[in-house]
């Protein structure tokens, strides 16, 4: 069973429509990597499915469960986070106490307290920089930070938008392969990146964005040598001749 499914997904903002028509299914366990041109709905379809944007037709649906009539807060509860663009940290705040308000929802200490002796186990950086403000730490220090404050509410499928954006070469690359590791581990990973050749790297299948709808879907490394990429992440038009084949399944 898919994780996610998007059905004909139409949303934007006031009287414009963004995304026009999606349909996309995430598959349990895999990573998804969508990128596209500016513009094309990414980031949009990442705030639809988190409850920030109500579609205006179409369904949003998690385990067949439908979720696009729910609230940011039911949408976490069904442990769907979303992790934004923009650097999400309290500066002021020390790396402890940012991760723990990603258990905020819980209303359990005790819980929350068990839960990110967990989370450091995995992120040394949480116990190394413990008492550091966030606001101290490099931009990929701080991204670590957020997905590991993402990971507070044990979700079954997390969403990044542009994880890699600001970042340095080393740090793209440590970010590309916590994501990937945390993949490993059985969580569903929806990506959206801008840098195209590395999140359709670690991707098990991506898809290719533009005027928003899904114009391609493959293997990610398929699409990695498809001319086609090229011309729709310019924001070029596909000739009839090369227009997109049925989705891979």
């Amino acid at each position: 069973m898919s994780t996610l499914k998007l059905d004909g997904v139409v949303a934007g903002y006031g009287q414009g429509d963004i995304l026009r028509g999606v349909s996309l299914e995430v598959e349990a366990g895999s990573v998804m990597c969508v990128i596209g041109p500016n513009g094309a709905g990414k980031s949009t379809i990442l705030r639809a499915v988190s409850g920030l944007l109500r579609p205006r037709a179409g369904s949003i649906a998690v385990d067949g469960q439908p979720i696009a009539s729910l609230k940011p807060r039911e949408v976490l509860s069904r442990g769907i986070v979303h992790v934004p663009q923009e650097r999400s940290l309290f500066p002021q705040m020390t790396v402890w106490e940012n991760v723990l308000l990603g258990a905020h929802v819980l209303g359990d200490r005790a819980r929350a307290r068990r839960r990110i002796e967990e989370v450091a186990e995995r992120f040394p950086i949480l116990r190394e920089r413990r008492n550091a403000h966030a606001g101290s730490l490099s931009g990929g220090e701080q991204k670590t930070v957020e997905l590991a404050r993402a990971l507070m509410l044990d979700p079954k499928l997390i969403m990044l938008d542009e994880p890699s954006m600001g970042l340095d070469p080393k740090a793209r690359q440590r970010v590309f392969t916590t994501i990937r590791g945390l993949n490993e581990t059985g969580l569903t990973v929806l990506l959206v990146e801008q840098n195209a050749r590395a999140g359709l790297e670690i991707a098990d299948e991506g898809a290719v964005m533009d005027g928003g709808v899904v114009k391609l879907r493959a293997r990610g490394r398929e699409l990695l040598d498809d001319p086609r990429v090229g011309a729709l992440y310019l924001g070029a038009p596909i000739t009839p001749r090369e227009a997109a084949p049925e989705p891979t399944r």
